[in-house]
Order: structure tokens, then C-alpha cells, then sequence
């Protein structure tokens, strides 16, 4: 990490504060190296239980990717849970990634759900967001696959949601100027000003919902099965290939091909900011990867260029603009969040909150 997180700082030694709160937060409790079988049953007896008399004691979301995989697989042959798959169709999925979901799926003999997200709707959204000239391009997919494993869990009564997100890739977290966190009050006046199709259908739940309705009204929880297990990132995946023929990306998030020209092109081109700075000093931190090894690979291009123009093409072709308007659009002047009317200043009371109750120990800035 670098000054491109402008609230960076670093003490007299040039450490920086992620590592600080690394080593105060994070290291003293959490065992990386250490698989805590023991910790990991007593939670799934919780979540059996609390699933009792349910066809399904759990629920997870299901991409492709490596994370929810990986937590499929610990959900079901190691903690031996009765999970259902959701599967949210955001209209921006690579055939890699639907043929690793379909390989998972049968692999682990997992019921299945899938939610799809009209895309007159979400291509809408999507396009007014670009307009906004905010970083913040992929709140839309995000929103939509968060609100929808969330609001379907509780529709349908099932207490226990398990997340692929844990401390051995995603620590440090990208800072809000990279990618502002969840506020339905700012997407909505950013469609508001820039959208035309009335959202009618489109899933949201914002973070008071699932964290002070769902959680205290409804006793839905939250847990981090991976944070439980030695989670070393590669051999994961060299594991998912072997036992289910799953397919590695290139990058974390590379599934998606809009996610992988927001990332990979959108923001560094636009804002100068590459996401893979967070992701190497948490696998940094995680004992994963040298910092030399991380160094090494920002000398490289996030993607091809050749790539990065089809993809380009592609998504200007599916929002229904012409790549000179796309360009025109990519090339404004930038915005922040607080161009626009937004909640940060109660969701950041609220996670100096969570944080000084150790309820959240991540860098939330």
C-alpha cells in the first residue's frame, strides 16, 4: 500500500497503519498456519442446529471464484452442512466462471439457486454510475449479489450465511476513495440524476437492514469458515483444479469481465489506483507472498491492453453507447461520493463504532 490511500500514514519506523492494525487486531487471534478443526465443529453444530427441521442449514453465494469454491468445499465435506448454492446472474459472468460453478455444484452434489437480475435494470444503474464519475463502478453487481443472497435468506428463514471473505486475501481492504462501500441512499441519487429506468425490480439491502434488522430482529448470522482453515491461496486452487477441474483467473475478481476492466482498467487509468496493492499486502501479511514477489508483479499491466479494448467494446456494445461515448464518459471529470447525497457520515459513526466494540477489527476508513 502507498499514498494512492490518501489517509495512509506511517510511524516513525515507516510503518504503515494496515500493518498496525495488522499486528493489534488481526495476528494476535488469528492462526493462519493452523487448521481449528475444533472451533470449526462447534460452529457447525451451532449452524446444524439452528437449521434443524430447514432443508438447508446454511446459504452461501457461489461465483466461480477461488474464495466461494473453497467455502463450498469446507461447507460440505468438512463441516458437513446441508448448504444451498446461490448464484447471482448479473448478466457480466465469464463462461470460466459458469462452467466453475456448474463443476462445483455437481462435484459436491449442492442444491442450487439462481437469481437473475433483470438487465434492462441493472444495465441502467450501471451506465448512471459511469456518469457519476465516481470510482465506485462495480456497487451495482456488489449491491445486487449482497442484497440477494441476504433478502433470500431471510424470505426464506435460513439463519446462518457463510462467507468466502477472510483474512488470508482480503485484510487490507481497499481504502473508500477506491471503492466506496455500501450506501443506498448516494446509488439512488446517482440514479435519480442519471437513470431512466425505474428500478422496480432490483435487489436492495443496505448495511442497517442486514446488520440491525437480520442480525438482531431476525438472529441471522454471519460466519468465516475460511479463517478456520489454513488458506493458502494457491495450493486452494491447485486443489479445486485436481478434485473438480476447477479453472484458475488470472486475478482475484477475474471472472467477471466487467469486474475485470473496472479493475483492471477503469480505475487505474481513471483514478490511479490498482486494486492489487490491497490484495498483495494482505497475502503480504498472510505469510503468502514476499513483498518482493508483490513488487515484481505491479511492474506487470493488470491485463492485456488487446483485452482490455475488447472488453471495452463489449461493455459499451451491452450498455447500449458507442465506444466513443464510453471513452467520453471514462475521460470526465472525477467525482467523489461526496459529490452526491450519501450516508457516510452515519456508516462511518457506525464502524468507529463496531470497530471500538470489536464487532469490526478491518481497516473500514
Amino acid at each position: 500500500m502507498d499514498t494512492t490511500d490518501s489517509k495512509i500514514t506511517f510511524d516513525e519506523n515507516g510503518v504503515c497503519d494496515h500493518c498496525r492494525n495488522f499486528d493489534k487486531n488481526i495476528k494476535p487471534y488469528w492462526k493462519p498456519q493452523e487448521n481449528r478443526f475444533d472451533e470449526l465443529e462447534k460452529a457447525a453444530a451451532k449452524i446444524r442446529a439452528a437449521g434443524k427441521g430447514h432443508k438447508y442449514d446454511c446459504i452461501l453465494g457461489l461465483s466461480g471464484g477461488a474464495d466461494s469454491s473453497y467455502l463450498a468445499y469446507i461447507a460440505k465435506e468438512v463441516m458437513h452442512l446441508r448448504p444451498l448454492a446461490l448464484v447471482v446472474d448479473t448478466g457480466w459472468n465469464l463462461n470460466v466462471a459458469v462452467e466453475n460453478i456448474e463443476k462445483i455444484v455437481k462435484g459436491l452434489d449442492l442444491d442450487m439457486w439462481t437469481e437473475v437480475i433483470n438487465w434492462k435494470e441493472m444495465a441502467d444503474f450501471q451506465l448512471a454510475m459511469f456518469k457519476s464519475q465516481i470510482s465506485s463502478q462495480d456497487a451495482p453487481q456488489d449491491q445486487a449479489i449482497f442484497a440477494s443472497l441476504y433478502n433470500y435468506a431471510a424470505k426464506n428463514h435460513i439463519k446462518y450465511i457463510l462467507t468466502g471473505s477472510n483474512n488470508s486475501t482480503e485484510f487490507v481492504r481497499p481504502p473508500v476513495e477506491w471503492i466506496y462501500i455500501n450506501d443506498i441512499r448516494m446509488y439512488k441519487d446517482i440514479h435519480k440524476k442519471f437513470g431512466r429506468i425505474p428500478m422496480k425490480t432490483y435487489p436492495w439491502c443496505g448495511m442497517f437492514t442486514y446488520r440491525i434488522f437480520y442480525h438482531y430482529f431476525l438472529g441471522m448470522r454471519r460466519f468465516y469458515p475460511l479463517d478456520y482453515v489454513v488458506y493458502d491461496k494457491p495450493k486452494a486452487e491447485q486443489f479445486l483444479h485436481e478434485k473438480y477441474g476447477w479453472t484458475k483467473y488470472k486475478e482475484k475478481h477475474y471472472e467477471n469481465v466487467f469486474t475485470r476492466f473496472f479493475e483492471g482498467y477503469y480505475l487505474p487509468h481513471k483514478f490511479g489506483f490498482d486494486t492489487r496493492k490491497d490484495v498483495y499486502s494482505t497475502q503480504i501479511l498472510a505469510g503468502i507472498m514476499t513483498r518482493e514477489e508483490a513488487l515484481k508483479q505491479l511492474e506487470t499491466e493488470p491485463y492485456d491492453y488487446n483485452q482490455m479494448i475488447d472488453d471495452k467494446e463489449y461493455i459499451a456494445k451491452k450498455l447500449g453507447i458507442r465506444v466513443k461515448e464510453f471513452d467520453s464518459i471514462i475521460e470526465g471529470e472525477n467525482k467523489t461520493p461526496m459529490d452526491y447525497k450519501n450516508s457516510w457520515g452515519i456508516i462511518s459513526f457506525a464502524i468507529k463504532l463496531a470497530k471500538l466494540l470489536g464487532v469490526e477489527s478491518r481497516n473500514m476508513r
